[in-house]
Parts: structure tokens; sequence; C-alpha cells
């Protein structure tokens, strides 16, 4: 626990050593806990190295209050509940638009697929950051205390991401219908 407190404010000053001593000893562990929960070894891997990217992108403004081995397996398993969750609500999602399809008329199918575009081509417009914050709050029901923990970012940020989210989509909405 000292030793991992003791590396953890050598990445924070941007030892590059200690973090590949982190990344060694950690990487593989928390690469099966992954796997365990998402079932997928390639998702695993993916949640790792991004979790790591993270750490060290962010080193100097990541707030550890517990060990650091406690901070990294908490959030492996935050990220890889996410990915189930967000699984699970992709094969809802496309489940629910073929019954909406083959229930509804040709023209509201194509009204929805219209304004499924709009929303589409709106959110792959926006920064990364402001796309992901939107896509937790929107589509995997986050709160924005939530997501502000997850990104290290303040609740303030998120409010501010979201209403120029919802900014851009309700402009770029209003612009298509007011041309039909």
């Amino acid at each position: 626990m000292l030793n991992d407190l003791l590396l953890l404010i050598k990445i924070k000053e941007g030892d590059i050593k200690s973090f590949e001593t982190v990344f060694r000893h950690y990487y593989s562990p928390l690469l099966y806990f992954s796997a365990g929960i998402t079932g997928r070894g390639d998702i695993a891997e993916e949640i790792i190295q991004d979790l790591f990217y993270v750490l060290w992108r962010d080193r100097e403004k990541i707030q550890i209050t517990r060990t650091l081995k406690g901070y990294l397996y908490s959030a492996v398993r935050n990220r890889s509940l996410l990915y189930c969750r967000r699984r699970k609500l992709d094969e809802t999602y496309v489940s629910g638009l073929e019954t909406d399809r083959t229930e509804s008329d040709a023209q509201e199918s194509m009204e929805y697929r219209e304004l499924e575009e709009i929303i589409t081509k709106t959110m792959n417009k926006m920064p990364e950051r402001r796309m992901k914050i939107f896509r937790m709050h929107r589509f995997e029901s986050r709160k924005y205390e939530e997501i502000a923990q997850m990104l290290s970012l303040s609740v303030k940020t998120i409010e501010a991401e979201m209403t120029k989210a919802l900014r851009a989509l309700r402009k770029e909405v209003e612009l298509h219908t007011s041309i039909q």
C-alpha cells in the first residue's frame, strides 16, 4: 500500500517508469477481472487500456482517496458494467426499432429515420467529450454527478456540456422542420 502511494506520487510527477511498473503489475489481473464481467477478452482489453490512458493523461488531477489497487479495480468494474449496460441498451434499442418499424406506417418510419439521422449527424459533429457526456446521460441514464466522477470533471462542466449538446440538437431539428 505504501509502495502504491509512492508510485502514485511519482506518476503524478510524470515518472513514466513508475507508471510502467503499475501497468505491468495490474494489467493482467485487471484484464481477467474485466473479462469476467464483460465475457469478452477484446472488450476487457480496451477497457483496461483506456483506463491506463486516462490515468496517465489525467495523472495530475486524479484524486485517489483509497488505495491505488482499489481505485483501479473500482474503475474497471464500473467501466465493465457500463459496457454491459450499453450492450443491453443497444440490443433493446435495436429490437425496439425493429418492432416500431413493423408496427408503424411508412410515413412515421421515414420521419423517425430522418430524426434519428439528424441526431446522429449532430452528435457526430460534437466534440468527443460532449458526445460522451450526452450518451452517458441520455442513453445510459446516468446522473450528472456520476458522469462527473467517472470523467473526473465538475458537475458544472457536465451541465454546460449537456446544455451545449441539447442546444445543438434543438437547432438542427428546428432547422430541419422549418425546411419541410
